[in-house]
Protein backbone atom coordinates (compact mmCIF):
# COMPACT_ATOMS: atom_id res chain seq x y z
CA UNK A 1 0.00 0.00 0.00
CA UNK A 2 1.93 3.49 -1.08
CA UNK A 3 1.71 6.45 1.34
CA UNK A 4 -1.95 7.87 1.68
CA UNK A 5 -2.57 11.21 3.19
CA UNK A 6 -6.94 11.49 4.34
CA UNK A 7 -7.04 15.04 5.02
CA UNK A 8 -9.87 16.67 6.77
CA UNK A 9 -10.46 19.99 7.70
CA UNK A 10 -13.65 21.54 9.47
CA UNK A 11 -14.96 23.94 12.64
CA UNK A 12 -14.67 23.26 15.77
CA UNK A 13 -16.82 20.50 17.05
CA UNK A 14 -17.23 19.36 13.62
CA UNK A 15 -16.62 15.77 14.80
CA UNK A 16 -12.89 15.25 12.95
CA UNK A 17 -11.30 14.15 16.05
CA UNK A 18 -13.51 11.52 17.25
CA UNK A 19 -14.32 10.43 13.20
CA UNK A 20 -10.06 11.06 12.38
CA UNK A 21 -8.93 8.51 15.56
CA UNK A 22 -11.99 5.70 14.66
CA UNK A 23 -10.86 5.99 10.47
CA UNK A 24 -6.64 6.09 11.23
CA UNK A 25 -7.82 2.69 13.72
CA UNK A 26 -10.04 1.51 10.63
CA UNK A 27 -7.33 1.98 7.48
CA UNK A 28 -4.03 1.10 10.05
CA UNK A 29 -3.16 4.87 9.51
CA UNK A 30 -1.17 7.50 11.90
CA UNK A 31 -3.67 9.55 13.36
CA UNK A 32 -2.25 13.43 13.46
CA UNK A 33 -4.48 15.77 14.85
CA UNK A 34 -2.75 19.31 13.70
CA UNK A 35 -5.02 21.09 16.57
CA UNK A 36 -3.40 19.43 19.25
CA UNK A 37 0.03 21.08 17.76
CA UNK A 38 -1.73 24.31 17.92
CA UNK A 39 -3.07 23.79 21.71
CA UNK A 40 0.61 22.28 22.46
CA UNK A 41 2.17 25.89 21.61
CA UNK A 42 -0.85 27.61 23.27
CA UNK A 43 0.02 25.41 26.64
CA UNK A 44 3.22 26.32 26.49
CA UNK A 45 2.59 29.95 26.23
CA UNK A 46 0.43 29.95 29.82
CA UNK A 47 2.82 27.81 31.27
CA UNK A 48 5.77 30.21 30.22
CA UNK A 49 3.65 33.52 31.29
CA UNK A 50 4.41 34.48 27.23
CA UNK A 51 2.11 37.15 26.22
CA UNK A 52 -0.25 35.14 23.37
CA UNK A 53 0.38 37.56 20.59
CA UNK A 54 4.38 37.67 21.01
CA UNK A 55 4.88 36.05 17.54
CA UNK A 56 8.65 35.70 17.58
CA UNK A 57 8.80 33.55 20.66
CA UNK A 58 6.05 31.36 20.12
CA UNK A 59 6.77 30.72 16.99
CA UNK A 60 10.72 29.93 18.03
CA UNK A 61 8.97 27.82 20.52
CA UNK A 62 6.78 25.97 17.96
CA UNK A 63 9.58 25.18 16.09
CA UNK A 64 12.01 24.54 18.79
CA UNK A 65 9.74 21.99 20.51
CA UNK A 66 9.93 18.35 20.29
CA UNK A 67 6.43 17.32 19.34
CA UNK A 68 5.18 13.55 17.71
CA UNK A 69 2.03 11.07 18.26
CA UNK A 70 2.31 7.81 20.42
CA UNK A 71 1.46 4.59 19.05
CA UNK A 72 -2.14 5.18 21.03
CA UNK A 73 -2.34 9.03 19.73
CA UNK A 74 -1.32 10.51 22.54
CA UNK A 75 0.32 14.18 22.36
CA UNK A 76 3.91 14.13 23.36
CA UNK A 77 5.98 17.40 23.82
CA UNK A 78 9.16 17.23 25.06
CA UNK A 79 8.46 13.75 25.99
CA UNK A 80 5.60 14.48 28.32
CA UNK A 81 2.56 13.05 27.33
CA UNK A 82 0.15 16.67 27.55
CA UNK A 83 -2.72 15.15 25.81
CA UNK A 84 -5.14 15.98 28.31
CA UNK A 85 -3.56 19.33 29.72
CA UNK A 86 -4.31 20.94 26.06
CA UNK A 87 -8.13 19.89 26.39
CA UNK A 88 -8.92 22.61 28.67
CA UNK A 89 -11.16 25.28 28.71
CA UNK A 90 -8.15 27.96 29.65
CA UNK A 91 -6.51 26.49 26.39
CA UNK A 92 -9.91 26.62 24.50
CA UNK A 93 -10.49 30.25 25.38
CA UNK A 94 -6.65 31.18 24.02
CA UNK A 95 -5.36 28.99 21.06
CA UNK A 96 -7.38 30.73 18.48
CA UNK A 97 -5.10 34.17 18.99
CA UNK A 98 -1.76 31.93 18.97
CA UNK A 99 -3.23 29.78 15.84
CA UNK A 100 -3.59 33.27 13.93
CA UNK A 101 -0.31 33.70 14.33
CA UNK A 102 1.55 33.71 10.82
CA UNK A 103 4.78 32.47 11.99
CA UNK A 104 3.40 29.87 14.48
CA UNK A 105 1.56 28.49 11.64
CA UNK A 106 4.44 28.35 9.06
CA UNK A 107 6.34 26.40 12.36
CA UNK A 108 3.73 23.85 13.02
CA UNK A 109 3.49 23.14 9.56
CA UNK A 110 6.45 22.86 9.87
CA UNK A 111 6.33 19.95 12.42
CA UNK A 112 2.88 18.51 10.97
CA UNK A 113 5.12 17.51 7.33
CA UNK A 114 7.89 16.03 9.43
CA UNK A 115 5.69 13.61 11.71
CA UNK A 116 3.95 12.18 8.17
CA UNK A 117 6.64 12.45 5.69
CA UNK A 118 6.50 8.77 4.74
CA UNK A 119 3.71 7.52 6.26
CA UNK A 120 -0.04 6.72 5.50
CA UNK A 121 -1.79 9.32 7.83
CA UNK A 122 -4.99 10.91 8.68
CA UNK A 123 -4.71 14.39 9.32
CA UNK A 124 -7.20 17.01 11.22
CA UNK A 125 -7.35 20.39 11.48
CA UNK A 126 -8.43 23.75 9.84
CA UNK A 127 -6.35 24.22 6.74
CA UNK A 128 -4.77 20.63 6.32
CA UNK A 129 -6.56 20.13 2.70
CA UNK A 130 -5.52 23.80 1.98
CA UNK A 131 -2.19 24.56 3.14
CA UNK A 132 -0.55 21.61 4.58
CA UNK A 133 -1.11 19.22 2.59
CA UNK A 134 -2.61 20.43 -0.54
CA UNK A 135 -1.90 17.58 -2.43
CA UNK A 136 -3.58 14.91 0.08
CA UNK A 137 -4.98 12.31 -1.88
CA UNK A 138 -8.33 12.39 0.10
CA UNK A 139 -9.79 15.63 1.07
CA UNK A 140 -12.73 15.60 3.20
CA UNK A 141 -14.39 19.00 4.78
CA UNK A 142 -16.77 17.87 7.97
CA UNK A 143 -19.19 20.21 9.11
CA UNK A 144 -22.18 20.78 11.58
CA UNK A 145 -24.62 23.07 12.90
CA UNK A 146 -23.18 25.39 16.06
CA UNK A 147 -26.17 23.94 18.41
CA UNK A 148 -24.42 20.28 17.81
CA UNK A 149 -20.79 21.44 18.27
CA UNK A 150 -21.60 22.94 21.06
CA UNK A 151 -23.24 20.13 22.60
CA UNK A 152 -20.31 18.11 21.85
CA UNK A 153 -17.68 20.41 22.99
CA UNK A 154 -20.03 20.76 25.95
CA UNK A 155 -19.88 16.66 26.76
CA UNK A 156 -16.29 16.48 26.85
CA UNK A 157 -15.57 19.22 28.77
CA UNK A 158 -17.99 17.86 31.53
CA UNK A 159 -15.91 14.75 31.10
CA UNK A 160 -12.75 16.23 32.18
CA UNK A 161 -14.76 17.09 35.06
CA UNK A 162 -15.06 21.30 34.09
CA UNK A 163 -18.47 22.98 35.19
CA UNK A 164 -19.51 25.07 32.13
CA UNK A 165 -22.48 26.69 30.63
CA UNK A 166 -23.16 25.05 27.41
CA UNK A 167 -24.44 29.00 26.47
CA UNK A 168 -21.05 29.75 26.67
CA UNK A 169 -19.97 26.84 25.34
CA UNK A 170 -21.97 27.70 22.17
CA UNK A 171 -20.43 31.51 22.51
CA UNK A 172 -16.95 30.53 22.38
CA UNK A 173 -17.54 28.14 18.80
CA UNK A 174 -19.36 31.08 17.64
CA UNK A 175 -16.63 33.10 18.17
CA UNK A 176 -13.85 30.80 17.31
CA UNK A 177 -15.35 30.30 13.67
CA UNK A 178 -15.36 33.81 13.17
CA UNK A 179 -11.53 34.31 14.26
CA UNK A 180 -11.13 31.33 12.00
CA UNK A 181 -12.62 32.08 9.00
CA UNK A 182 -11.60 35.62 9.12
CA UNK A 183 -7.71 35.22 9.78
CA UNK A 184 -5.25 36.39 7.60
CA UNK A 185 -3.01 33.91 7.27
CA UNK A 186 -4.44 29.91 6.63
CA UNK A 187 -8.30 31.34 7.31
CA UNK A 188 -10.55 28.25 7.48
CA UNK A 189 -12.06 27.27 3.81
CA UNK A 190 -13.59 24.59 1.83
CA UNK A 191 -10.91 23.19 -0.63
CA UNK A 192 -12.60 23.12 -3.86
CA UNK A 193 -11.85 19.11 -4.26
CA UNK A 194 -13.07 18.51 -1.03
CA UNK A 195 -15.76 16.35 -0.15
CA UNK A 196 -18.36 18.13 2.40
CA UNK A 197 -19.79 15.81 5.03
CA UNK A 198 -22.53 17.88 7.34
CA UNK A 199 -22.88 15.20 10.12
CA UNK A 200 -25.22 16.70 12.10
CA UNK A 201 -27.18 13.71 13.32
CA UNK A 202 -25.33 11.49 11.43
CA UNK A 203 -23.49 8.40 13.17
CA UNK A 204 -19.21 8.12 13.68
CA UNK A 205 -20.15 4.98 12.06
CA UNK A 206 -21.40 6.29 8.64
CA UNK A 207 -18.71 9.10 8.36
CA UNK A 208 -15.91 6.58 8.70
CA UNK A 209 -17.24 4.44 6.46
CA UNK A 210 -17.59 6.78 3.80
CA UNK A 211 -14.14 8.29 3.91
CA UNK A 212 -12.18 5.09 4.35
CA UNK A 213 -14.03 3.72 0.86
CA UNK A 214 -12.32 6.56 -0.96
CA UNK A 215 -9.44 6.66 0.90
CA UNK A 216 -9.08 2.52 0.88
CA UNK A 217 -10.43 3.21 -3.29
CA UNK A 218 -6.70 5.69 -3.68
CA UNK A 219 -4.25 3.54 -1.57
CA UNK A 220 -4.27 0.42 -3.32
Amino acid sequence: MKPTVVAIDGPAGSGKSTVSKRLASSLGFVHLNSGALYRGVTLLALRRGLDLRDERRLSAAAGDTVMDFDVDGGFIMDGEDVSEAIRTSEVDRAVSIVAALPSVRVAVTGQQRRIAAGKSVVIEGRDVTTVVFPNAQVKVYLDASVEERAARRHADLRAQGERVDVRKVEREIRDRDEMDRTRADSPLLVAPDAEVIDTTGMSVDDVVAAIARSARRVAL
